[in-house]
């Protein structure tokens, strides 16, 4: 399997375009196709925060659900997400008001349009992708490796959010334990939900949300060659929302 595996893209498409035409993909037929059969995967969190959410969505459900073309697995915000589209209460904060306002934006068919395609792409989602013969999985939060085949609601919680304490920093980002120095697997785990500087390899894990919404970059990490490439985000950087702690 040759796959490139892109972190948490929250809306910036103009860096997502930019990174899969680095990595050799075609936009010609409006979605990014690779000449020699490559796909994409995503480590979920697809939109918030960045400016083009909506459009996100169409790409990633055309990619997964229509062409079946890459693998796609929901992070912490695609579930808020989600959960709003159904008619829940959810707190519009913390990145979803700039989705939602793209959403009340369109016209009521074109709102019907994405909610469909939305919950149809989230609706056939694993929580986590096992693939490559088991040797890779890619989970938004990562997943303990005591976890791996699991799909209760302890395992939902920690690919969706990590390994939270419950206890918040001083920013108000919620304290996530290391989960990455204690896994001893063989399986490469690919996974994002917490920005940092640099792309961080820890024993068979890769953290590849390098902040783009925050200012940072998107970085996509190539499989098997384990190659990371990336490309310069477009947004205001904000230094307090990455991790570069992690006693």
């Amino acid at each position: 399997m040759e796959i490139d595996i892109i972190g948490d893209i929250h809306g910036c498409l103009e860096e997502f375009r930019a990174l899969t035409l680095k990595l050799g993909y075609s936009w010609d037929d409006g979605a990014p196709v690779h000449p020699q059969g490559r796909i994409l995967g995503f480590v979920g969190d697809l939109t918030d925060r960045g400016p083009l959410s909506l459009e996100v969505i169409e790409i990633v459900y055309e990619l997964s659900v229509v062409r079946q073309t890459s693998l796609y697995c929901p992070g912490n915000h695609c579930n808020k997400l989600y959960r709003f589209l159904q008619g829940n209460n959810v707190q519009i904060a913390h990145g979803l008001e700039t989705t939602v306002a793209e959403y009340e934006a369109l016209s009521t068919r074109g709102q019907k349009k994405i909610q469909k395609k939305f919950i149809e792409l989230y609706e056939n989602a694993p929580l986590y992708h096992i693939t490559d013969n088991g040797n890779l999985i890619i989970a938004h939060a990562g997943i303990r490796q005591d976890y791996i085949g699991k799909h209760n609601n302890k395992v939902k919680t920690f690919v969706l959010y990590g390994d939270i304490t419950g206890a918040k920093h001083s920013n108000g980002m919620p304290v996530r334990r290391d989960w990455a120095q204690n896994y001893q697997g063989e399986p490469w785990i690919i996974y994002g939900h917490t920005p940092v500087p640099e792309a961080r390899k820890v024993n068979h894990t890769y953290n590849i949300d390098t902040g783009c919404v925050f200012g940072g970059k998107l970085t996509a990490l190539r499989y098997p060659e384990m190659e990371l490439v990336d490309v310069p985000s477009t947004m205001p950087f904000v230094p307090d929302k990455f991790r570069t702690s992690f006693d």
